[in-house]
């Protein structure tokens, strides 16, 4: 194995190791606490709150410091969306509920984190309106969206229902350079039910996704529990998930697809997916490791074009493959792990399991 992919390995486990820790070290936010009440926010579900949530960030001082949301339903209006700052943390109370306002938009973020550092989001639900959507165009209607933005903290959050993703990772152009999110945590997370994405990763660097949840994705592609995906010019490197529910997603439960390096795939339930379990195109120096893999209809690990140096080792596998056509009859045969060609050192180790 060369010296680099063992190095790689070696800072993944310590890091996995390092988990319950794993937040990113954050400069300092100050000590100042503003609650959206006082800026004017409802909470009844029919005012539209946005313009209080926004006053209520805006009134922090340059030092930062913490917006706090009590229990109650708030109205936010994606077209508009809530723009975070650096230096705060919006503390939702488990009562808390965002709903997002219908609209005819193909682009709008419930909370969008634009070029910020040292934010952080936890508590609350986001609830989409998928449902409600007065357009029928477009795919990114978010619940968060994060953009080159660094040491960015999500957590202990319920998103459903958005006209898209619930969290889309990635990046920005800046003149002639793209601007990749750096050194963001996923942790205890729900992403449920949403239309294109349950987690987009794109252009990106050292993403930590730990203890969530990416179930029942589905209604335009690719229908991911978890898409790892940069759009061309730049690439996703550095990406850990770990101990993740990942279940009944469209496509595939995981996607690993091109301008992806250094992902890991560890100790995470992936099962009744209708596309693969974990679906790898045109990545390089990835791993898939220690996982339950099952009952998912395309097959268990799917490894196409473009994949090199892949490691598929300790996981367990069960009833992935067989799936009813429109006359009711069933495909032969199990497709735990599926290798095309044009591959490039993949590796499947002796030590998987395989138990139907």
């Amino acid at each position: 194995m060369p010296d680099l992919l063992r190095r790689r390995i070696a800072a993944s486990i310590a890091m996995l190791s390092a988990a319950p820790m794993a937040s990113w070290a954050a400069s300092p936010i100050g000590s100042a606490v503003v609650d959206v009440r006082r800026h004017g926010a409802r909470g009844n579900g029919v005012a539209n709150d946005t313009r209080a949530f926004q006053a209520a960030i805006d009134a922090l001082p340059q030092s930062g410091g913490t917006v706090q949301v009590p229990a109650g339903d708030y109205l936010i209006d994606p077209v508009v969306g809530v723009q975070l700052r650096s230096r705060m943390h919006l503390a939702m109370s488990p009562g808390t509920r965002l709903l997002a306002k219908p609209n005819a938009a193909e682009r709008a973020y419930v909370l969008n984190a634009h070029r910020v550092s040292d934010t952080t989001i936890s508590g609350g639900r986001i609830i989409g309106e998928r449902s409600s959507h007065k357009g029928t165009t477009g795919e990114w209607g978010h619940g968060v969206m994060i953009r080159a933005s660094e040491r960015v903290n999500v957590r202990d959050l319920h998103i459903s229902h958005c006209w898209g993703d619930g969290i889309s990772i990635g990046g920005t152009k800046v003149g002639a350079a793209f601007v990749p999110s750096r050194d963001v945590t996923i942790e205890r997370v729900v992403c449920a039910g949403n239309r294109r994405q349950g987690l987009t990763i794109g252009r990106s660097r050292r993403v930590r996704v730990f203890d969530s949840e990416f179930i029942d994705t589905g209604g335009t592609l690719p229908g991911a529990g978890i898409d790892v995906e940069p759009d061309e010019g730049d690439i996703a490197d550095d990406i850990l998930i770990a101990r993740c529910t990942v279940r009944g997603n469209e496509g595939a439960g995981i996607q690993l697809y091109k301008r992806v390096s250094d992902a890991t795939v560890r100790d995470c339930l992936i099962e009744h997916n209708r596309g693969h379990g974990i679906l790898t195109v045109g990545a390089t120096d990835c791993r898939i490791e220690d996982n339950r893999i099952r009952m998912n209809v395309l097959g268990g690990v799917g490894v196409r074009p473009g994949t090199r140096s892949l490691i598929v080792a300790r996981n367990e596998f069960d009833d992935n493959g067989p799936a009813g056509n429109s006359a009711g009859k069933k495909r032969g045969g199990k497709r735990h792990v599926t290798i095309a060609e044009r591959t490039e050192g993949i590796r499947v180790d002796a030590d998987n399991r395989y138990l139907d």
